[in-house]
Order: C-alpha cells, then sequence, then structure tokens
C-alpha cells in the first residue's frame, strides 16, 4: 500500500498530465519533468557486536526516495465540435426530395447536394459542363440514323447508406433505372424531356443512351446533368422504400446525405465520408424553412444563420452590404417573371382580353419592386440577355408587339371584346417576394381598368401543386431553363398542359399553336436556322399574347465573410449559392 506522500504525489503528477491534457489542442506529444517517489536497493556498513567484538559488515536493505524524471505525454484531443453551416431558405417547408418532381427552389436546392448527374454544371458557372458521375464527356456517333451517345462511369462511386439498403456502389443499373424513371409521367415531373430516348446498359460501367431524333450537344447535355430530370437516384434504395418513402428520405451520391426531416423547419445533412471527389469539408448542412424576410435577416446579424435567401431588391443589398461582417451575393442565372394567360377560360380565351391585358400594365413598375443590380426587363419568353433565341427590345419594337403601357388602348380593347365594365379572377401566389409582388403589383394596374383581381397567399409549396391543378386563371411563374427548347416545350407544347396533357408540365395557358416548330427546331443542327425557329415561335407567342414576359431576376443571397463556398459565384442553375465539398466556414 502506498504511503499518504507517495500518495499525494501520484495526485500531483495525475494533476499535471491532466492539466497537459487540457491545454493541448492537438495530440503532439510533449516532454515534462515530474517527481516519482520510488524504492532502490543500496548497500550500507553496519556496525555490529558479534561474539563479544565490534565489526563493520556490510549489508543491502530497501531505501524510498523521491526522484525527478522525465516523461512524454499525449494530450487527448478535446472532442471536435462539427462544423455544421445553417442555410435560411424564403420557402415555408419542403415539398419533396425526389429530385425528379423538385420544381421548387427550395427542393432543387437539397436535390444539388444529395445527387449527382452523369454530366454537371460546372460549380458556380452554369455556363460550363463537365463530367460528373461520368468519367468523361461523351462522343456522339449516328447509327442507322439515330444518335448514340456512350458514357463510361466511375467506378466506386458509392450510394449512400440508409435503413433499408447499405451503401453500396453505383453502376449502370442505377443509371438506366433512374432516367427511365425520368421519362415516365407517373415518376416524374420531367418526363416530357425524355421522349424518344432509350438507355440500355452495356456492362456495369457503360451506358448507352440512343436517340430517335438527332440532337445538338447544347440540347442533350442538360438532359444528363445534374439539373431536374437528369439526376441519377438509387435503385435498390428507392425500390426498397418505394417513391412515396423516397420524397422525404432521398438517397443518392453527392457530397452530403440526408439525415433529418422536421416539417415546416429544417432538414438535416450530414458529410458523406465516401464521396468520389473527397470528404467534405462540412461536417452537415442544417437547411432552415424561414418564409419571413425579417426572421432570416435577424438570424443572419446575430450569428444563428451563416446564409440566408436575401431580398431581390437593389435596396436591401446596398443596406446589407454595409453590415460588419456580412457580404451579399447576387448572382445568375436570372430567373424569368413571365405571366401566363389560361386561353381555355373566359375570358382569358379572347384574344382582344389577352392583349387588353397587355396593354394595362407597365414593365418599369414592375421593374421598380426589385430594381438594379437584381433584376432588368425582359421581352420575350426566352431571355436574349442569357440564352440564344430570345428577342430583343429592339426587334420585339420593330415587330409592333412590345405591348408598351397603354391604357387607353386597354379599355378600348376590353370593351370591343364585350367587358366595358372589366370583370373579376380569383387566384393564389406564393408568399415568395419573387411572385407576391409581381401579383401585387398586377392586381393593382389591371384595377386602373376595370379588371378586379382577389389573391390568396399560399405557401411556395403549395403554390407549386395548386398551379398544376388548374387553379389560376392567371399565372406568374418565375423559372429559369437552360435553353430555348426547354423554356419553350415546357410551358408552350401541348403535351405539356397541365392536368390533361399525357405529360402535364408548366403548359399553364393551354396553348398548342407552336407545337410544329419546337419539335422542327429540336432536331434543326444548324446553329442559326434552330435560333431563327425559337424566335419565330415567340414573335406567335406574343401576338396571339399567350404570355407577358416581366423581367429576369437574379439570385440574392447574404452570409458571413466567414463562409467561403469554394468556387466563384457566377450563376448556379440550382437557384442558390451551391454548397459542395469544398464549401468551408474559416473561423
Amino acid at each position: 500500500m502506498l504511503s499518504k506522500k507517495t500518495t499525494l504525489i501520484v495526485i500531483v503528477l495525475l494533476a499535471v498530465l491532466a492539466l497537459i491534457a487540457a491545454q493541448c489542442g492537438s495530440a503532439t506529444p510533449q516532454t515534462v519533468t515530474v517527481v516519482e517517489t520510488v524504492t532502490v536497493i543500496e548497500t550500507v556498513e553496519v556496525v555490529k557486536e558479534v561474539e563479544g567484538k565490534t565489526v563493520t559488515v556490510v549489508e543491502t536493505v530497501e531505501v524510498v526516495k523521491e526522484v525527478e524524471k522525465e516523461v512524454v505525454v499525449t494530450a487527448t484531443p478535446e472532442p471536435k465540435e462539427k462544423v455544421v453551416l445553417r442555410y435560411a431558405d424564403k420557402a415555408a417547408d419542403l415539398g419533396t426530395m425526389d429530385p425528379h418532381f423538385a420544381a421548387a427552389t427550395n427542393d432543387r436546392n437539397l436535390a444539388d447536394m444529395i445527387f449527382n448527374g452523369l454530366l454537371r454544371y460546372k460549380p458556380g458557372d452554369g455556363s460550363e459542363i463537365e463530367p460528373d458521375l461520368a468519367e468523361a464527356m461523351p462522343e456522339q456517333e449516328i447509327v442507322d440514323g439515330k444518335q448514340v451517345w456512350t458514357f463510361h462511369l466511375r467506378r466506386g462511386v458509392l450510394c449512400h447508406p440508409s435503413d433499408e439498403v447499405p451503401a453500396y456502389e453505383l453502376t449502370s443499373e442505377d443509371v438506366v433505372y433512374s432516367l427511365q424513371k425520368s421519362a415516365n409521367p407517373d415518376r416524374s415531373a420531367y418526363a416530357g424531356e425524355y421522349d424518344g430516348m432509350t438507355v440500355e446498359a452495356v456492362d456495369p460501367y457503360t451506358v448507352k443512351i440512343t436517340l430517335d431524333n438527332p440532337i445538338s450537344p447544347v440540347l442533350f447535355f442538360p438532359k444528363v446533368s445534374d439539373y431536374a430530370g437528369g439526376f441519377i437516384v438509387c435503385k435498390k434504395a428507392i425500390e426498397a422504400m418505394g417513391d412515396e418513402g423516397f420524397k422525404t428520405h432521398p438517397v443518392g451520391t453527392g457530397p452530403f446525405m440526408f439525415e433529418s426531416y422536421s416539417a415546416q423547419d429544417k432538414v438535416m445533412l450530414t458529410a458523406n465520408e465516401n464521396y468520389f471527389r473527397g470528404r467534405p469539408q462540412l461536417d452537415g448542412v442544417e437547411y432552415r424553412y424561414m418564409p419571413e424576410l425579417n426572421s432570416r435577416e435577424l438570424g443572419l446579424l446575430s450569428g444563428e444563420l451563416d446564409v440566408i435567401n436575401g431580398a431581390a431588391e437593389g435596396v436591401w443589398v446596398e443596406r446589407m452590404n454595409q453590415k460588419e461582417g456580412i457580404r451579399v451575393d447576387v448572382y445568375g442565372v436570372g430567373e424569368v417573371a413571365t405571366i401566363h394567360f389560361n386561353t381555355s377560360v373566359e375570358p382569358l380565351d379572347n384574344k382582344l382580353v389577352r392583349q387588353a391585358i397587355a396593354y394595362a400594365l407597365d414593365r418599369d413598375e414592375f421593374l421598380a419592386l426589385f430594381g438594379e443590380p437584381v433584376a432588368a426587363n425582359v421581352y420575350s419568353q426566352v431571355p436574349a440577355q442569357f440564352l440564344a433565341g430570345g428577342l430583343t427590345k429592339k426587334e420585339v419594337d420593330d415587330l409592333g408587339l412590345e405591348y408598351a403601357l397603354d391604357r387607353d388602348k386597354a379599355k378600348a380593347l376590353l370593351a370591343e371584346a364585350g367587358y366595358p365594365d372589366g370583370f373579376s379572377l380569383k387566384m393564389i401566389s406564393s408568399e415568395r417576394e419573387s411572385y407576391l409582388k409581381n401579383y401585387q403589383s398586377m392586381q393593382a394596374q389591371l384595377a386602373e381598368v376595370g379588371i378586379d383581381i382577389e389573391i390568396e397567399v399560399v405557401d411556395h409549396s403549395s403554390m407549386h401543386k395548386l398551379i398544376r391543378q388548374d387553379v389560376n386563371p392567371i399565372v406568374i411563374y418565375v423559372a429559369w431553363r437552360p435553353n430555348a427548347d426547354v423554356y419553350l416545350t415546357r410551358f408552350y407544347h401541348a403535351d405539356s398542359i397541365v392536368v390533361t396533357a399525357t405529360k402535364p408540365d408548366t403548359n399553364f395557358s393551354h396553348y398548342t399553336g407552336i407545337d410544329d416548330l419546337i419539335e422542327a427546331a429540336r432536331i434543326e443542327l444548324d446553329a442559326d436556322k434552330q435560333v431563327e425557329m425559337w424566335k419565330q415561335a415567340q414573335i406567335q407567342l406574343l401576338d396571339e399574347m399567350i404570355s407577358y414576359p416581366l423581367q429576369y431576376q437574379n439570385q440574392v443571397t447574404a452570409r458571413n465573410i466567414n463562409v467561403d463556398f469554394g468556387h466563384e459565384l457566377k450563376s448556379v442553375l440550382a437557384l442558390y449559392p451551391q454548397i459542395t465539398e469544398n464549401t468551408r466556414i474559416t473561423k
């Protein structure tokens, strides 16, 4: 048993070691001097009496001594605090995490972090497409008049683990399954994009895609990129949990994995330790639903949040940029706000009424709600500022199709159409400012010519569902599409009419008058002729006033200056700053 003195020394030693461990921020070895009590054997001379004589003898005895000793210790590092980026979106709740139904921006954002495509838009720059799950960009060949694209997959890409299915390697089987799902109108909102496409697995790492009608790379690559129907899902996981379960428990191959969902609150994502581009620098992402701008702003300024959706207003950008420690990013792509008229219902089935509404509206009045550097006017359904095939202001002026503000003419057209006293309409709007402000401005402007509009405000996800059920006679839709063909196909082709079409999408106008032009332009390989066909289609849309283009709106997000997205922000098709494996928080 140790003596009291020895016990005290041991306690001191342990305390010293604990103090060192507590003060060390890493496991770097350190040398310290401590006092240790030891028992040693020593030889001593002892005087004794032996048989009446005094003699000196040598004996060995145990001696207790205190000695100094150098000890190398390694501090036990404290548990590392997880680095989680807290992002606040302006939506009220999740819609779906099935990427093939993710139409709302808040849903697209999550899909972007969880899934990959065969190709991807370069992070931060949507003008460039590069390989993603594919090893390289594919080459095309024509076989028996059909166009064939062959993709060679990366090896070792793992699908995220789930409760139903452990992690497994993604193969061509998953790619074929995924693109076939995208083409199925019962399982995808983007089925129309995959007409005339056949997908087959050549071997576990080779996929062949055959198109009945050849198209240019600019039209093909978006179909297989990390956008809309191009996201690749994991077959075993979705079959195990079913389509409905997959909507709230997604399984992909992206840098972040689904962890949990709290309704009207947040989605938690965690880092994919096995991501093929390397383990993300963030440990996770907390994706918050906060529809109120003031709440998001206060959260950012207090340090509760790291990144927020901002207001699409020039004055807000200027004000927030003056806040210490805050940076506002304004970047593309510019989503186009367009007013779509349901031509199948009265009184909007009358061309004169639609033209009257156009003459009653003032683009500049709408634009003033947002201002530079956030927004600018557009004059055709395809934004000429960003994409080939759009019409400039001069072009529509020369054609007499600008519909410049003229409310006297609007009233005269209403009277000619049989509505001298105007009429009333009911419609719903998202709570998002990019929608609600435009609806409210339209409401005020049309009141000047006797058209009364009643607006019901719903959450953003509900709006997307309801307008696809054809509840609105007039739909204001704010959207980006990667090329003119996708804009025209999804908003104006007969196959895309909401509710009634074979592949309902976002044709809210129920218009069928430019189907031939859309289809002919799609397979035209001469770029100049293709552009002319796209322009001709829009001239017809403007002449019949099927829809009224308003403005493009850039993306606006604010962040703590310690947030580094890991790429320059030029344009992002997912409509948020893009959180990747390279995103980090520097402190």
